[in-house]
């Protein structure tokens, strides 16, 4: 390859590898993507159409019935895990809790040094599943639920921002951060669809809106 042409791709890998770097300080760090990537919008708004439709039945959930943070690997629970996979330079003790790193909420934008700022959210809410179907599993199935890494549920977020949330579907409460949006919805109608939880009518309207947009 000559080398005019040779400096002329060096130059095009470079102004791209800016773009990208460009990108992810407009999106936050790269440590936000580590929610497992949930199906395209084509596909969630499929899946929104599939599930059932009915007014959530509240009929005294329980957390405790929602056995959480159990042992995934050696002496690291779900929570630990999740820190782990969200955070940036994170290092941990001999019981796996997090002694130093940083954690960037996509929820808020906001990044934190201490694993005591962060909560780690069910994208689902328990109480939301409880009363959307989930009253009606059994204990090891809510245990799955609870503590699934593999669907994207599980999300290391800023503390409070967590609280404020509590157990409000997308058409009570929606990330302040609009660039994540539609990541949330996205997560959320898959999650639903897995375990085929229903979905009122409010909530089933707010979210083919969001998901009109992505």
């Amino acid at each position: 390859m000559p080398k005019f042409y040779a400096r002329r791709r060096l130059s095009m890998v470079a102004a791209l590898t800016g773009l990208i770097a460009s990108a992810g300080m407009l999106n936050g760090p790269s440590a936000s993507a580590a929610l497992p990537t949930p199906v395209s919008a084509a596909t969630a708004r499929a899946y929104l159409a599939s599930l059932p439709v009915s007014a959530e039945v509240r009929t005294g959930y329980n957390r405790d019935l929602f056995p959480h943070w159990i042992t995934i690997s050696g002496t690291c629970n779900t929570r630990e895990t999740v820190l782990k996979r969200d955070g940036t330079n994170v290092v941990t003790n001999s019981s796996c809790a997090a002694t130093s790193g940083s954690w960037y909420s996509p929820y808020d934008g906001a990044t934190w040094s201490a694993a005591s700022d962060v909560d780690i959210d069910h994208v689902v809410p328990l109480a939301e599943a409880w009363d959307s179907g989930a009253r009606n599993w059994s204990t090891s199935q809510r245990q799955a639920f609870a503590n699934d890494l593999t669907r994207p549920q599980l999300l290391a977020v800023t503390d409070n921002v967590n609280q404020a949330k509590g157990d409000k579907d997308p058409a009570e409460w929606m990330p302040s951060r609009t660039a994540y949006r539609c990541t949330y919805v996205r997560a959320w109608v898959q999650v639903k669809y897995y375990y085929n939880l229903s979905v009122d009518s409010t909530e089933k309207s707010a979210l083919q809106g969001y998901l009109a947009s992505c």
